[in-house]
């Protein structure tokens, strides 16, 4: 017995892409640092093909990568949904802010270590 409920919950499931890409469209039109990471990201990965880097190597850039837009567009969302509810000097907005921007630079502490560890023996062979 078919469902005729079934289309609805698949368009429904479709849409959630399309709210998802105008989330992503969102930090790259109107975050500076998400286009920044978005321009380190294609530098990056430039250079993976130049160095011809391997698959493992490949997973933990990517991995950087990937983590470091979605802790980008995570904190926007903290940060909008703070401004939304209030625009008054409050320590609880503030430390919600506050911590979500920690967390986005732990990871991009942990991204340019993995960075170094996978390219600064590359770099430094190229330049002997």
């Amino acid at each position: 017995m078919v469902s005729r409920d079934k289309p609805a919950r698949l368009m429904r499931f479709f849409r959630g892409f399309v709210y998802a890409w105008s989330g992503i469209r969102y930090g790259l039109a109107n975050e500076g640092n998400f286009r920044f990471h978005a321009c380190v990201a294609v530098i990056v990965c430039f250079f993976g093909m130049y160095f011809g880097i391997t698959k493992t190597e490949w997973l933990f850039v990517l991995t950087a990568i990937a983590g470091m837009f979605a802790l980008e567009l995570v904190n926007t969302a903290v940060e909008k949904t703070v401004d939304l509810i209030t625009n008054d000097d409050h320590p609880l907005a503030e430390a919600a802010k506050d911590t979500a921007a920690g967390a986005v630079l732990v990871y991009a502490i942990y991204s340019v270590i993995v960075g170094l560890i996978i390219f600064l023996p590359r770099l430094m062979e190229l330049f002997r």
